[in-house]
C-alpha cells in the first residue's frame, strides 16, 4: 500500500527525475480503458490526475508494465467448475505469453475452504503442470465461498514482505456462492496488501436456474451472483464474464499486465484512517479519449510513518 521509499520526491524534470530518501509513497495500480473496453496503453505520468481525500497529489514516480508482478491464480473447484479449469489448463501456455520474465505465479484453489497448491515461482512451465495435474487431480465439489477465498488471497499477500513488485489476484469462477465476508472487510485487506482483484467469470446456465430457485426459497438460501464484482472494482481490478475460458484467460492476464503504477508522497494522516483515492485522466488526455475511465483502487488505510 505505502512504500517507505528509498526512491521518493522527484525533481521538476520529469524526464530525468532526481530522488531523495526517507519519504513514504502511496502506490496506485491503475488502468485506463476506452468506452468500449479497450486498454489504453500509451499514457505517461502527465496523463493522470490523482486525488487523495479530494486533494490533488503530485505523481512523483511512474512506471508502465516494467515492474515485476506477483500473481495468485485462484481457481474455483466447486462441482460445476472442472470443465472450466480443464479449458484454462489447455490455454495456460498461450496465456502465460502475456507475462514477462521475472513475474511470479502462485496457485490457490477454493470451494468451502481455500488452500495453496503451489508457492510463487518464475517457472511458468511448472505452473502449467500444477494446473494440469495437481489442480485437476483434486476432487471438485462442495460449496463456493468466494469472498472468503479472495480475502484469504489478500491476507496471503498482506503477510508477505512488501516490495515494489505489483500484486494481483485472478479468480476463475462462476461467481455463484454464499456470502461469507463483509465486502468492506475484504476490500480493506486488499487495500492494505496493495493488491488488485480481477475476475474471470464463466457463465453457468445450470447454476443460474439454481440461483433463481434460491431467490424463491428466501434470503437465507440466496446464492450470490455478485460475490466479488464490487470488491474487484474497489481494488482497481475488473470482473469479466466469458463463455470460452481459454481465450478469456489470456485476455485476463493481458489486462492485469497492462497497467500503470503511480506514486505520490503520503499525506499527513492519522494512522489507521481510511483515505479515499480518485484517479482520472488529465483534461487534454480525456479529450483524446472521450468517455474513457480509469480503474484504480478507491482508497487505502493510512500507515504508521
Amino acid at each position: 500500500m505505502v512504500l517507505a521509499a528509498l526512491l521518493a520526491l522527484a525533481a521538476q524534470d520529469s524526464n530525468n527525475p532526481v530522488f531523495h530518501t526517507g519519504v513514504s509513497l502511496v502506490h496506485v495500480d491503475a488502468q485506463a480503458v476506452t468506452q468500449d473496453g479497450r486498454i489504453i496503453g500509451d499514457l505517461g505520468r502527465e496523463d493522470f490526475r490523482v486525488f487523495d481525500n479530494g486533494k490533488e497529489q503530485a505523481v512523483v514516480q511512474f512506471a508502465k508494465e516494467d515492474e515485476a508482478l506477483d500473481l495468485i491464480l485462484l481457481f474455483d473447484i466447486s462441482g460445476s467448475m472442472r470443465s472450466v479449469v480443464q479449458k484454462v489448463a489447455a490455454a495456460a501456455h498461450e496465456g502465460f505469453h502475456e507475462l514477462q520474465p521475472g513475474d511470479r505465479v502462485s496457485v490457490m484453489v477454493f470451494n468451502s475452504r481455500s488452500r495453496v497448491v503451489s508457492p510463487f515461482t518464475e517457472d511458468l512451465e511448472e505452473v502449467e503442470r500444477v494446473i494440469r495435474e495437481d489442480v485437476l487431480g483434486l476432487q471438485f465439489g462442495g460449496s463456493t465461498l468466494i469472498q472468503q477465498a479472495v480475502d484469504d488471497a489478500a491476507l496471503r499477500f498482506l503477510h508477505e514482505r512488501r516490495t515494489q513488485r505489483r500484486r494481483a489476484v485472478l479468480i476463475v469462477t462462476d461467481n455463484i456462492g454464499m456470502r461469507t465476508r463483509r465486502e468492506e472487510t475484504v476490500v480493506r485487506d486488499f487495500w492494505e496488501a496493495d493488491a488488485i482483484l480481477s475476475g474471470l467469470i464463466i457463465a453457468n446456465p445450470v447454476f443460474e436456474k439454481v440461483r433463481t430457485a434460491s431467490v424463491i426459497l428466501g434470503p437465507q438460501n440466496l446464492l450470490l451472483q455478485a460475490g466479488m464484482k464490487g470488491i474487484a472494482q474497489k481494488t482497481g481490478g475488473d470482473a469479466v464474464r466469458a463463455e470460452d475460458p481459454g481465450p478469456a484467460f489470456r485476455d485476463a492476464l493481458r489486462r492485469i499486465r497492462t497497467r500503470y503504477s503511480l506514486y505520490y508522497p503520503l499525506p499527513e494522516a492519522k494512522p489507521g484512517a481510511k483515505r479515499l483515492i480518485r484517479v482520472e485522466l488529465a483534461a487534454e488526455t480525456a479529450k483524446r479519449y472521450p468517455k474513457a475511465k480509469v480503474r484504480a483502487r478507491t482508497g487505502y488505510i493510512a500507515p504508521e510513518k
